[in-house]
């Protein structure tokens, strides 16, 4: 009897641990969370009035497309 108790302690342990490993303490994962980058907005809209407009407009799709036959007159 001795030793089948042993064995299921053991047995019990062995799954036990594993899982306990894979936990975080809830204390670690909130100061993940209060680390983030606060944004600031009037430099993010100053960055966004500093790009450029484009001159033509894009065309994704300008590569796929074969180019412009020439007209006839």
């Amino acid at each position: 009897m001795t030793k089948f108790l042993t064995v299921m302690a053991a047995l019990l342990a062995m799954i036990v641990v594993p899982v306990h490993a894979q936990k975080r303490p809830q204390g670690e994962h909130q100061k993940k969370q209060d680390q983030k980058p606060q944004v600031d907005e009037k430099a993010y809209k100053a960055a966004l009035e500093r790009i450029p407009e484009p001159k033509e407009k894009y065309d994704p799709w300008g590569g796929a497309r074969p180019a412009e036959p020439a007209k006839k007159k």
